[in-house]
């Protein structure tokens, strides 16, 4: 079991079960969309990001990026780190049929798959690392230019991060991940 000092926040009880099988934290979830009707929940992640921290891990789908955006907001000037599980397809064995989207969430994913994922995120090692400013990542093609979006998304599956990710996410995402020159050779191999 891996310790963790931040609390988990995540959206449901089977995601919240399959991560206390991997971590030794404090782990809450939000309920989905119930998040948005529980003051005292809200409260008590708020404390939480500006004590220890929290960690947002959310489903790589609409919903789960609605979600991680509304608990961000109100943990603003907290310590959060974003963990950003891949689009992987596929349905959880609990469920007669896929979620809307196809993805599987941490519930349904493996060990190593989220511990990665929590690694990439750079959890528990403080602040984190600058992000790419939005200039940067527009001389690159990946945002405010023709097929922007297109070329944002084979970079996100060349690196194992949801597909609907926008520029503003990346900038924040990509410093973990790749260095500048890496991005550069990347994004040129990715334009072939």
């Amino acid at each position: 079991m891996i310790k963790l000092k931040p609390a988990i926040v995540t959206e449901g009880r089977y995601d919240k079960a399959r991560l206390a099988n991997i971590f030794d934290a404090p782990i809450i979830e939000t309920g989905g969309f119930g998040i948005y009707k529980n003051a005292a929940k809200r409260e008590l992640i708020k404390t939480l990001a500006h004590g220890d921290g929290v960690v947002i891990i959310t489903d790589p789908d609409k919903a789960g990026f609605r979600i991680r955006n509304y608990i961000k907001n109100f943990c603003a000037g907290g310590k959060v780190w974003d963990v950003y599980l891949p689009d992987v397809p596929g349905k959880e064995r609990r469920k007669r049929v896929p979620s809307g989207e196809g993805l599987l969430g941490a519930e349904g994913l493996d060990d190593a798959v989220i511990i990665e994922a929590f690694r990439r995120a750079g959890v528990g090692e403080g602040e984190g690392t600058a992000p790419f400013t939005k200039a940067f990542l527009t001389g690159l093609g990946l945002c405010g230019g023709a097929n922007s979006a297109a070329l944002r998304a084979s970079l996100a599956a060349r690196l194992a991060l949801p597909a609907n990710m926008n520029a503003n996410t990346l900038a924040q995402v990509l410093p973990r991940l790749v260095t500048a020159d890496e991005l550069r050779a990347l994004v040129a191999e990715l334009r072939g």
